[in-house]
């Protein structure tokens, strides 16, 4: 299987620490952000890895290179602007072929296992990972019932947390350019084809500074 790390996004949410430096390259706990995930995909067995790029674009190609010295092997999509979650999956088909991929959000750190994500039903376009809603984010987003199926609409509701395996079909029939993925996901749920696993264990969407620091602190402490 392979994955795809969504990292072109300009950071507004973290400047002033992204005036300089592309969200992906922010130290947490002695490396950049964008390791922890690329380490725990080489450990879940999923070496090989697509990363979209745009703003900073060059520093991030330049600290990961092919990716053979974290265990994977990385293909870049680059993006000349931004192009939002669906766009940038849109433009990356053909580095992520036919097959369901494993989708990651750049700027979430957690530490669910990858090789434990339950495969694609067979009608499914796309698996979410749902976690308790944060502090930050008390509405949540979706409904997850009793047997596994995501809804858009209902109580209660959990956080997505930024990771999904995702069928390329769910994405290939739109045009190219910027669109984001929400608005699909919201589509497939509707049409009863998105199932969900609520992951308990440790779960940061690093959107800002404070929230990079705690996550730096935690991680330092154990």
């Amino acid at each position: 299987m392979r994955a795809m790390i969504l990292a072109a996004g300009l950071g507004k949410r973290m400047r002033p620490l992204t005036d300089h430096c592309p969200k992906p390259l922010l130290p947490v706990a002695g490396k950049p952000l964008i390791v922890h995930h690329l380490e725990r995909l080489a450990e879940a067995g999923i070496h090989d890895v697509v990363i979209n790029v745009s703003y900073r674009a060059e520093q991030i190609v330049a600290a990961l290179g092919d990716g053979s010295e974290l265990g994977v092997s990385i293909a870049w999509s680059r993006e000349t602007h931004p192009l939002e979650t669906g766009g940038g999956i849109r433009q990356a088909l053909p580095l992520l072929g036919e097959a369901p991929f494993l989708l990651v959000n750049g700027d979430v750190w957690s530490d669910f296992d990858p090789a434990t994500l339950s495969a694609l039903g067979d009608d499914d376009l796309a698996h979410l990972v749902l976690v308790d809603n944060p502090a930050h984010h008390p509405t949540g987003d979706f409904r997850l019932d009793a047997a596994g199926r995501v809804h858009a609409q209902g109580e209660p509701r959990l956080t997505f947390a930024g990771l999904s395996l995702i069928d390329p079909a769910l994405v290939a029939a739109q045009s190219p350019g910027e669109f984001s993925l929400a608005p699909l996901l919201r589509e497939a749920m509707n049409a009863g084809r998105v199932g969900g696993t609520h992951h308990r264990g440790r779960w940061v969407d690093v959107g800002t500074p404070e929230r990079l620091a705690e996550l730096d602190r935690a991680l330092r402490q154990g």
